[in-house]
């Protein structure tokens, strides 16, 4: 493991299995807390390559989205509901 700038680093490389699976370096699973059973997300973008993360870390931030891209917060659905 290299450290490359604060709280950024390279584990290392990988080789893709004949399933397309990859072993994630023991460093890491310890350094982010990856645990067998885990779920991962993994995004991509052409241009700039891959990513993961643990899925149980986005489930705040996906609210905060939602929340500001929705709708009427429920208590004034039911105010309007009381007219």
């Amino acid at each position: 493991m290299a450290k490359i700038g604060k709280d950024k680093f390279i584990f290392g490389t990988v080789k893709v299995g004949e399933r397309g699976q990859i072993v994630i370096p023991k460093e890491a699973r310890e350094k982010f807390n990856i645990k067998p059973g885990d779920t991962l997300l993994v995004v991509g973008d052409l241009e700039k390559g891959l990513a993961m993360t643990k899925v149980e870390g986005l489930k705040g931030f996906a609210m905060k989205i939602l929340g500001a891209i929705g709708e009427k917060p429920l208590e004034d659905e039911s105010e309007e509901s009381d007219e």
